[in-house]
């Protein structure tokens, strides 16, 4: 990845690291130098490698508050310090609102806001005194209807007031921003659509066109977390391609291409 970022000496924690957007956001402060952490209920079947470096498995589950604290404890323990914190686990089914389950509801809040603002709180811990960058991976979904995925969609709207709160109570020592993707492409995505002919059909709805590519979404933290971003701080960085063509303009013009 093409950057003048060098987290050399950088101690980094991204939760839900071990595939699709985590992955890339891991890997990419790896080829950057960073020492680096992820957390899964699984071990990746292939290993976060770059120039002989790896990237550390831990066994977490992010939404058991005293598994979360433990873990980010052992890391600033082991080495005396943690620098950033990339809260990205997360996600929920498709289920139409009327038949979410209570049950079903409170795990996917616990996963998306809940497990992330208690693992911000014990970054924090941390990186009060030395400071530090804690990034939120939100979506559009905190901007717009989420059908299907209601209580995602609130749970992310959330984070993004979220993340200006914590900003607001942590400067300046510790930073703390949001990214929200749009729709990316990643293995979850070619489950869902099904084929090419499906994705090129979501990205026709698309302004660039396309879905968004993970590694667009790490170089994205790359830079909120490095000197160049030093004053972004409350803010949450879209990456939607432009966003949606509005529904109505397709239906008075359905001719049109714009």
């Amino acid at each position: 990845m093409n950057t003048h970022n060098d987290y050399s000496g950088h101690v980094v924690l991204v939760t839900g690291g071990t595939r699709g957007i985590g992955r890339a956001i891991a890997l990419a402060f790896l080829q950057q130098g960073a020492t680096v952490y992820v957390c899964g209920r699984k071990q990746p079947e292939q290993a976060i490698a770059h120039g002989g470096r790896t990237a550390q498995f831990i066994a977490a589950d992010v939404r058991d508050a005293e598994q979360a604290a433990a873990m980010v404890d052992a890391i600033a323990q082991r080495h005396g310090r943690l620098d950033i914190l990339v809260n990205n686990a997360g996600g929920s089914p498709h289920v139409p609102a009327a038949d979410a389950s209570p049950r079903l509801s409170a795990s996917i809040i616990a996963l998306n806001l809940t497990a992330p603002l208690l693992l911000a709180q014990s970054a924090h811990a941390h990186m009060r005194e030395q400071g530090g960058v804690i990034l939120f991976i939100g979506s559009v979904s905190a901007l717009r209807p989420s059908p299907g995925t209601a209580a995602y969609g609130a749970a992310k709207a959330g984070i993004v007031n979220l993340v200006r709160s914590l900003a607001v109570e942590w400067a300046p020592k510790v930073r703390v921003a949001a990214v929200s993707p749009g729709l990316v492409l990643t293995d979850e995505a070619l489950q869902h659509y099904g084929d090419e002919k499906g994705l090129k059909a979501i990205g026709a709805t698309i302004p660039m066109g396309r879905l968004a590519q993970p590694e667009e979404v790490a170089a994205a933290c790359l830079y909120l977390a490095s000197p160049a971003a030093a004053y972004a701080s409350g803010c949450n960085l879209v990456l939607d391609g432009g966003g949606e063509r509005p529904a109505f303009l397709a239906a008075a013009n359905p001719h049109s291409t714009t």
